[in-house]
């Protein structure tokens, strides 16, 4: 078990959804002033800010590479860095990973971490064309009409065969996810959705339909990370980043060996060997989604279903509110909307926001130990990340 290192002590966050009127610069500096508040900080206690990528704007894009942030906080000859970390879909993880380093070695004390997109409201075609062919190899695949809804649709066909896992079960996830969502004011769509709703949906590529599918939503989430011997001094209730494993299992996703398991077996032994804890240590699972077989394949290769098979497991109501293991209880990609970058971002935010004790109606109760997954691309990385209110 590796000493912890770092902690959170601040979020923000904007509703997700389709805002045309709200600029990217708007919801950053919405949440950036709301996590340092919410730390009971100023901008200029933070030594360095690291703004994640974005995709819909190319201007924003570089304004955000070049330190436009640093200027509109009043960082300016205070701030040491502004770096940008991109990974794609993992980038919550590995962003918060390179925080917790920066602090490790004393380079930062406070670093804060801001996510604004509006990918929710570019013109419809711009989106297909942005997220249609990313990760598809040129050479390999795409002359095929191979695409993300196929990525999806090609993991989703090999878990189902290899676990039995049933079309109603797919769609449970998707289920479970909007209840959450119809609990979170943020979230894109928060109307009631059934399993039949589901599978009574539009085909897009078989075995996923299109309530299988995410949708693309404007977003912004921050959040501030502290030394932990500093965090209990900052707030009352910082959240200790206790263990990380990751591993990079492929480029294109025709070339990975085991679309059934990805890399999160190996991270997440990884990840709680650093921790010191275990799956039955557990109270809250914050899986990446976008789309359904994504959290069934976390969920296994956590070993979080108490000997169950994941599908049966969500099936059965425990990943609901009110379940044994809640789930992505913002209503994740597929329920609070995929801001592109940012939909992995919002997922750690609100990790932060239930073990801080702050998610209002859909708090879990008595959570002291919740894990994140990430994964970026066409699912390259498997990214799994242990947090706790407890330091040790």
């Amino acid at each position: 078990m590796k000493q912890v290192k770092s902690a959170v002590v601040g979020i923000g966050e904007v509703p997700s959804g389709k805002f045309p009127d709200r600029s990217e610069l708007e919801a950053a500096m919405i949440v950036c002033r709301e996590a340092i508040l919410d730390a009971g900080l100023s901008p200029r206690d933070i030594d360095v800010i690291l703004p994640v990528g974005a995709l819909a704007n190319s201007h924003w894009q570089v304004d955000l590479v070049f330190s436009r942030l640093c200027e509109e906080l009043g960082m300016l000859r205070s701030v040491k860095m502004n770096c940008q970390v991109m990974a794609g879909g993992a980038t919550s993880s590995s962003v918060l990973t390179v925080a917790d380093a920066l602090i490790a070695s004393s380079q930062a004390k406070r670093v804060l971490v801001v996510h604004s997109d509006a990918v929710g409201s570019l013109p419809k075609q711009r989106g297909i064309d942005l997220f249609a062919t990313t990760g598809v190899s040129e050479e390999w695949e795409a002359p095929y009409g191979h695409n993300m809804n196929a990525v999806g649709a090609l993991a989703a066909a090999r878990y189902m065969h290899e676990t039995g896992t049933t079309e109603e079960e797919m769609a449970a996830v998707c289920v479970s996810l909007r209840k959450w969502a119809e609990l979170n004011p943020h979230a894109m769509y928060r109307t009631p959705l059934t399993i039949e709703e589901v599978l009574s949906s539009k085909m897009i590529a078989t075995p996923l339909r299109s309530r299988h599918c995410n949708m693309l939503a404007d977003g912004a989430s921050a959040f501030v990370v502290a030394a932990a011997e500093d965090a209990a001094s900052i707030t009352d209730s910082p959240v200790y980043v206790r263990g990380h494993g990751s591993l990079v299992t492929h480029y294109t996703l025709s070339q990975d060996t085991d679309l059934a398991k990805l890399g999160f077996v190996e991270a997440g032994r990884q990840a709680y060997a650093e921790s010191g804890l275990g799956p039955k240590d557990i109270q809250l699972a914050s899986i990446y989604d976008a789309y359904p077989v994504w959290p069934l394949i976390s969920l296994d290769g956590l070993d979080l279903c108490r000997g169950e098979r994941a599908g049966a497991f969500v099936a059965a109501g425990e990943t609901d509110p009110g379940g044994s293991l809640p789930m992505t209880t913002n209503g994740g990609m597929l329920s609070m909307g995929h801001t592109a970058v940012g939909g992995g971002v919002a997922v750690l935010v609100e990790s932060f926001r239930q073990l801080m004790g702050k998610a209002g109606e859909r708090q879990v109760p008595n959570l002291v130990n919740a894990v994140e997954t990430a994964s970026g691309g066409t699912w390259m990385d498997s990214h799994v990340t242990i947090l706790s209110r407890e330091a040790a």
